[in-house]
Parts: C-alpha cells; sequence; structure tokens
C-alpha cells in the first residue's frame, strides 16, 4: 500500500511538473531567454551555391578566425546537408549597439591573401556563393527591396520586400571580383513581459545582414579596434585580384531593433522568401481535377464490371456462354506465377518499405514535429523510419513470395534487404568519390558511412528477415480460382497494349495530381529553399495514392479483357509511369531553372534525381500492384466458374 501511495505521489509531482512550464515546445527548439549584454553566440554553417550544388564550410576560404574552432555535434541530417557548424569570432552582445569594429584584432596590420587564397575566393565569387550564419539558431537573411509593378502613384509608398537566404560573398563587376569584407548585422528582439521588480528578458526573433564592399584605404581603424565607415556615396568597393596578393580588412557592425514578432512565429519570415506565389490556385486546382477525373473512373468501372458478372453469371442462356470472351476465359491463368517471382517480391517490399517511411514522415512533419527550425530533422527521421520499416516490407515480401510458390524463403530475405538500398548505397558512394574530389563538406565522412552501413546490416537487415519469416509462414493470399496445368495462348496484342505506351499513358493522371508540388520540392533542395507546405504535400500524397491505384485497377481491367493474363510484372511497370514524367520534368528544371554548367554539379543533379526517380517508381508501382492483385482478386471471386 505504501508503494502504490509512493507512486501516486511521483505522477503528481511529474504532472505539477508539467503544469507549471509554461507551454509545450517541440525537443530542442524552445527559446532561449536573454538579459541585456547577455553574449548573443553567431555561427557559421556552411557556403553554398545553386550553380555548383557542392557545399563548403566556412573555413575553407580565409575568413577571419577565433583562437580556438569548435565544431557543434551534428544529427545524422545535418552530416547529409553537409552542414558543419562553427563558432566565429563575431562579439554580440543582447541589445549592445557596435558601430563599427575589426574582426581580426590587428588594425594597424590588415589580413593579407596570398595569390591561392585571392584566386580561391575569386572563383567562389565567379560561382555564386552564399554564405550561411545563424544566431541562436536562426538563419541569416538579405533583404531586398524593390518596387512591384503597380501603379506609379502607389510606387512611391510601397516596397515589396523578399527575404533572401544567406548573403552573398561578394559580386563582379566586369571582370573585377568585389569581396563584401564588412557586415551591418542588424538583429530583432522581442521583449518578453516579466514581473515589475524582474529585469526584461529579450528573445532573438528575425537575423538580417547588409554586405558592403568597402576598401581598405576607406576604413579608418584606430588601436582599439573601432573603425569608421566611409559615406556612403564616397566610398570604392574592396577590389580582389587573383594574380596578386590582396590586403583587407574584415568589419563588422551590430544595431538592435525592437519588434513585435513573436518567437513561435519568427520563422516566418524565412518561410515565405521564395518568389514565386504559392499556386493555391493551382493545388486546389490539380485537387478538384483529379477527384473528377477518379469520380468518372470509378463509375465507369463499377458499371462495366456489374455488368460483366451479370452476364458471366446467367446461367440460363447456354449458348452465350459458349461464346464467352473477354476477362473470364483467362481465369484459369490469371494466378499463373510470373518469371522472376523472387526479385518481384522483393522490389515490392521495398516499395512497402518506402510507402510507410515516406507517410509517416509527412504526416509527422504536418503535425510540425520536423519544422525546419531543428535542421537535419527531416533526413533523420527519414533514415531511421526506413530501417525499422524493414518489417513490414520483409512481412509483405515474404507472404507474396509464398503466394508465387517460391521457396528460398532465406535468399528472398536477403535479395528484399539488399536489393534496393544496395543501387542506392553504390550511387551515392559514386557520387560521393567525386564531392570528396573536390574537398566539399557535402561529402559524407568515412565514419558516418560506416554508420549507416552499421544501420543497414544491423537494423533494416535483420528486420526485414525477421518480417519475411512471419510473412513467408502465414497462409499465403488465398486466389479464388484454381490455376491450369497448361498455360493458355495469348492472342496477339493491339498496338495500344504495348507496355511503353501503357507506361505513357498510365503516369498522366498521377504525375498532374503532384506536378505543382514537384517544382516547390525541387527548389526546396537544388536552390536552398525552405520547404514547409507537408499539409498540402499530405493531401498530394492521398490524390497519389488514390490515383495510382485507379489507373492501374483500369489497365490491368483492359489487359485481362484483350486475354492477356501475364499482369504481374505488367501492373508493377506501369504504374510506375509517372516516375517517366518525373524524369522529363527534372530534365526540363535542370535545363530552365539552373544555371549549373560544370560537369560534377551536372553529374550530383542527375545521380540524386536518377535516385529519386527509382524510388518514385517503387513507390508508385507497389500502390499500383497492390491495388490491381485486389482488384483481380475481387472479381474473379464474383464469377460463377465450373
Amino acid at each position: 500500500f505504501s508503494l502504490l501511495q509512493e507512486r501516486l505521489r511521483c505522477v503528481l509531482g511529474l504532472l505539477l511538473l508539467l503544469h507549471s512550464t509554461d507551454s509545450f515546445y517541440v525537443p530542442g527548439v524552445a527559446p532561449i531567454n536573454f538579459h541585456r549584454n547577455d553574449p548573443v553566440e553567431i555561427k557559421a554553417v556552411k557556403l553554398t551555391s545553386s550553380r555548383t550544388q557542392l557545399p563548403y564550410e566556412y573555413y575553407s576560404l580565409p575568413f577571419c578566425q577565433p583562437s580556438k574552432i569548435t565544431y557543434k555535434a551534428e544529427n545524422l541530417g545535418e552530416v547529409l546537408r553537409g552542414d558543419r557548424i562553427v563558432n566565429t569570432p563575431f562579439q554580440v552582445s543582447m541589445n549592445v549597439e557596435k558601430k563599427c569594429e575589426v574582426l581580426c584584432n590587428f588594425p594597424n596590420k590588415p589580413v593579407t591573401l596570398t595569390v591561392e587564397q585571392s584566386k580561391l575566393i575569386a572563383e567562389r565569387i565567379r560561382e555564386d556563393y552564399y554564405v550561411h550564419l545563424i544566431a541562436d539558431n536562426l538563419p541569416v537573411a538579405t533583404r531586398l527591396e524593390f518596387y512591384s509593378n503597380r501603379e506609379e502613384e502607389e510606387k512611391k509608398k510601397e516596397k515589396d520586400v523578399q527575404f533572401e537566404h544567406g548573403y552573398r560573398l561578394g559580386f563582379m563587376d566586369g571582370n573585377k571580383f568585389y569581396l563584401h569584407n564588412h557586415l551591418s548585422f542588424i538583429l530583432y528582439y522581442h521583449r518578453e513581459d516579466v514581473e515589475e521588480s524582474q529585469e526584461h528578458t529579450y528573445r532573438v526573433v528575425r537575423f538580417e545582414v547588409i554586405p558592403q564592399s568597402i576598401k581598405l584605404e576607406d576604413l579608418k581603424a584606430d588601436e582599439k579596434s573601432m573603425c569608421t565607415l566611409p559615406e556612403a556615396t564616397g566610398s570604392a568597393p574592396q577590389e580582389i585580384d587573383p594574380t596578386k596578393e590582396n590586403q583587407l580588412l574584415f568589419t563588422y557592425s551590430v544595431h538592435w531593433e525592437e519588434s513585435d514578432i513573436k518567437w513561435a512565429s519568427r520563422w516566418d519570415t524565412y518561410l515565405t522568401m521564395s518568389d514565386v506565389q504559392i499556386h493555391w490556385f493551382s493545388i486546389i486546382n490539380s485537387v478538384v481535377v483529379v477527384f473528377f477525373l477518379s469520380g468518372i473512373l470509378s463509375m465507369i468501372i463499377i458499371r462495366t464490371l456489374r455488368k460483366d458478372i451479370a452476364n458471366y453469371n446467367k446461367e440460363d442462356d447456354i449458348e452465350d456462354t459458349m461464346e464467352e470472351s473477354g476477362w473470364k476465359l483467362v481465369h484459369g491463368d490469371v494466378f499463373r506465377p510470373p518469371q522472376y517471382p523472387m526479385i518481384l517480391s522483393s522490389l515490392l517490399g521495398s516499395g512497402i518499405q518506402l510507402f510507410c517511411m515516406i507517410l509517416i514522415v509527412i504526416f509527422v512533419a504536418m503535425l510540425g514535429m520536423l519544422s525546419p527550425s531543428s535542421r537535419g530533422a527531416l533526413m533523420t527521421t527519414a533514415c531511421f523510419l526506413f530501417m525499422f520499416m524493414g518489417v513490414f516490407g520483409g512481412f509483405f515480401a515474404g507472404r507474396l513470395y509464398r503466394t508465387l510458390k517460391g521457396h528460398r524463403w532465406k535468399k528472398g530475405a536477403f535479395c528484399t534487404a539488399t536489393l534496393y538500398p544496395g543501387v542506392v548505397f553504390g550511387i551515392c558512394f559514386v557520387l560521393n568519390c567525386f564531392i570528396w574530389g573536390k574537398h566539399s563538406s557535402g561529402a559524407v565522412p568515412f565514419p558516418t558511412m560506416v554508420a549507416l552501413l552499421c544501420m543497414w546490416f544491423g537494423i533494416s537487415l535483420p528486420l526485414v528477415y525477421l518480417g519475411y519469416y512471419f510473412g513467408f509462414r502465414k497462409q499465403p493470399y488465398d486466389n479464388p480460382v484454381r490455376t491450369n496445368q497448361i498455360p493458355r495462348q495469348i492472342p496477339e496484342q493491339r498496338w495500344y497494349m504495348n507496355k511503353f505506351v501503357g507506361i505513357l499513358m498510365a503516369g498522366i493522371l498521377p504525375f498532374g495530381a503532384m506536378f505543382i508540388e514537384l517544382f516547390f520540392i525541387f527548389s526546396a533542395i537544388w536552390e536552398n529553399q525552405f520547404y514547409y507546405l507537408f499539409g498540402f504535400l499530405f493531401l498530394v500524397f492521398i490524390i497519389l495514392v488514390v490515383s495510382c491505384s485507379q489507373i492501374s485497377i483500369v489497365m490491368v481491367y483492359f489487359q485481362l479483357c484483350a486475354e492477356d493474363y501475364r499482369w504481374w510484372w505488367r501492373t508493377f511497370l506501369v504504374s510506375g509511369g509517372s516516375a517517366f514524367y518525373v524524369l522529363i520534368y527534372a530534365v526540363f528544371y535542370f535545363v530552365n531553372k539552373l544555371d549549373i554548367v560544370e560537369f560534377i554539379p551536372s553529374l550530383l543533379y542527375f545521380g540524386y534525381t536518377a535516385l529519386m526517380v527509382l524510388s518514385f517508381w517503387l513507390l508508385t508501382g507497389t500502390i499500383g500492384f497492390y491495388a490491381a492483385y485486389m482488384f483481380v482478386r475481387k472479381i474473379y471471386a464474383a464469377v460463377k466458374i465450373d
């Protein structure tokens, strides 16, 4: 009894403790309260360029370094993205202004860049690199102001403001290179409500920068590392000549402003960065069109099937049944196992694994648990979920393999666990070798690669075997009709029953449903934008599942009506037809939207695109296959067969 009392006391204590905390925050992103003069640490994340797609760490360029460089411990997602978060020598204190200060502590002795360093900086400026810094986990943004195409009178009043992720390393004018060596930080704080006796606390809610290029001679620095900025009109920019040594000063200023933005909505600025007005209309349009088409397809298929089944089940008219045609004729062959059943079941197992992972990731992200503020969380979650979903992939693959009269379950399980992940790992390893050659921070370090291999063979493989074992032992799927001993002759097929024509026809509807969303996903991956439309993505995913299933059912119905019973592989291939359109769209995006000219960035783009297309094909093929299989079992169970 005393033990029970003790436990009750513990539970009550916990509840009180939970009640006393202000509100619920996702782990790792609780707000930090600063008092006046508290240090606000500014860290560097990486340098990126959408022209080269190769991230570099901050100190790959000769920036000013602190006395001791410390790298932040990173999660798996951050490492895979190429983030290398490191401390910087910027000294920023809460609500303390700084007019102009020299960064490296020698005002009389400017930084001298060697010819090699100058060449490197000039090359990075030519490649259009951006520098990414963070303060209190908020990424730095550059404000861009421009006049929209409004009426002339309104122009004077209103400017459109957009934010660019990071700040430009420098700029080119003709064939000359200029480096942004002075950074004007503008930090916004929100004053928290406190009781009268307490000291005010502040929270950082926005981090902006105005990068400037100022010539060494125009920056007047004194002994105390203070400097004075020249008038905006009379200053010349700091040129970097790649053929000789260059002397310059790195300087910065800090300005604080109070803001009404609450801490909870401080990310809103970054999430409305893209210059594309979100196509709400287009998204709703695609949703309506797909639902409309789906409704029509469902009605047609149901009416046709009812008619077919009623005709086949009429027993009085014996003469008609003698001259049967259509899908009832192939009832003795429709469940005949296909060629290579082990590979088919393995691919479908990987498809199930992908399906479960994507569904859970999108759902969790939709609830706001994988927001951009928790850097790398999305990628980490996806990797771990794929490993753990191996048990479902194995179970479905094992059961299907048993249904297809397979016997070597151990080999089948090994094939399921290694076929798709092996291809992904192989492509990534080859691409990684190229990135290593470029000394980019986007290269996955060797220990991380070993850790991923350990996860694959230590978590995923055993779970796939476990699932496969139980799936193989379970009763196979119950097929409603018996398979004949001798295979039936397949009549000659019309041109439109060709596999490739089927792939082209079947891919249009699912691709049309997700086409708009694809643009945002590509922008997030290749142009360093934030992706945050997870609610819409979830809706689009549901539509994708519905449209893939329906197209697959229609295609398999036409195929069986043409008395061709080899539907297993064909359904899997044809349902993944939208992946072909994704590939075409990726090529279009590469040519029209990206400014990539070099070989290695192009190789990276097409390498990762190939992985995306392969994964998408597996996903849509699996959805279509299972829909078609259920459909075929349903219709043959509904007709009377002697």
